[in-house]
């Protein structure tokens, strides 16, 4: 299981630290991809093969299930290198507003990467609104 929340720099050439604890998770691929709420998602790779099973699932024939499908499609699989860093694509850097500064937070059976910024303000927002958060979901 992922759980914390770790801060690391994006280096110039794009590549990220990711926590050791999470590595260990990860094993030799993974995969990234466009998250909600303007984050990226990040999934071992048992994990992206049963995600991908429930997408193959989704009926063609309706346009909101193709869209979801390739906009989640747009992924990328990843190693790490020695250091253990991962190298960030450009288009995913893009859209979750990496720059220098991230945090990556684990998330049960994925990992997400935030801009430093966007997650401080998601985080302000939500610890706002926690114990209503609560209340909506107790009997979930």
């Amino acid at each position: 299981m992922f759980f914390g929340e770790f801060e690391h720099a994006l280096d110039a050439k794009g590549r990220l630290i990711i926590p050791a604890k999470f590595r260990e998770l990860l094993g030799t691929s993974f995969v990234i991809t466009r998250g909600m709420d303007g984050c990226i998602f990040g999934y071992p790779a048992e994990r992206w093969a049963t995600l991908q099973a429930q997408l193959d699932d989704l009926p063609l024939t309706r346009k909101d299930a193709r869209a979801f499908v390739r906009f989640f499609y747009a992924a990328a699989e990843c190693e790490l290198d020695k250091q253990g860093r991962v190298m960030i694509p450009a288009t995913l850097r893009q859209y979750a507003k990496l720059e220098k500064q991230c945090v990556i937070v684990g998330v049960s059976d994925r990992f997400e990467i935030w801009g430093a910024e966007h997650w401080q303000q998601f985080e302000t927002e939500t610890a706002a609104n926690f114990d209503d958060l609560a209340e909506n979901l107790i009997d979930f």
